[in-house]
C-alpha cells in the first residue's frame, strides 16, 4: 500500500475519533410539549368514561387547561363536541384524568379528535402553546390525535 494512502486513512481515523460525540451544551434541548395519552375507555353507569394521562412539559405551569373535542363513531360520523376540562396542570408533572361522557357507547367510538384549546391559561404561557407543543397518542383501539 502506498506511503501517502496509510497516511491519508491514519489522518482520516484520527480525526473522526477527534469529533467524537457533539457536548451536551450542543445537543439540542427537547421542544416543549404538552403529551395527552387516551389511556383507556371504560364503560361506566353515565356512558362512557375516558382516562388520560397528562404530562406537561411545556416548562410553565398551567393554572387551566381545555380542550374541545370532537367524537367519531365507527362510521366516520361526528357523534358529538364537547370539552374537556383538564383544569391544572403543573410543570413536569404526570396528571391522571377521567371524564364521564353521558350517553356514550365505549365500543361505538372509533376516533377522537381534538379541535382546539379552548383555555391554556399559565403565567408566561402563550395561549397557543397548547396546541402547539400538543403530542397525542393512545393506549385504546380507539384512534386519538389532532
Amino acid at each position: 500500500m502506498p506511503r501517502s494512502t496509510t497516511s491519508l486513512r491514519l489522518l482520516t481515523s484520527a480525526l473522526a475519533m477527534s469529533l467524537g460525540p457533539a457536548p451536551a451544551w450542543a445537543q439540542s434541548t427537547p421542544a416543549p410539549a404538552l403529551s395527552l395519552e387516551l389511556n383507556a375507555a371504560q364503560p361506566s353507569d353515565k356512558g362512557c368514561r375516558l382516562a388520560f394521562v397528562v404530562n406537561n412539559a411545556l416548562g410553565a405551569d398551567l393554572s387551566k387547561a381545555a380542550f374541545e373535542i370532537a367524537l367519531f363513531n365507527e362510521a366516520g360520523v361526528v357523534d358529538r363536541l364537547t370539552v374537556l376540562d383538564f383544569k391544572d396542570l403543573p410543570a413536569g408533572k404526570t396528571k391522571v384524568t377521567r371524564f364521564d361522557l353521558a350517553g356514550a357507547d365505549c365500543g361505538k367510538i372509533g376516533r377522537v379528535l381534538i379541535n382546539s384549546a379552548t383555555e391554556c391559561v399559565g403565567t408566561g404561557v402563550d395561549p397557543a402553546a397548547c396546541m402547539r407543543g400538543l403530542k397525542t397518542s393512545t393506549k385504546t383501539g380507539i384512534a386519538f390525535g389532532v
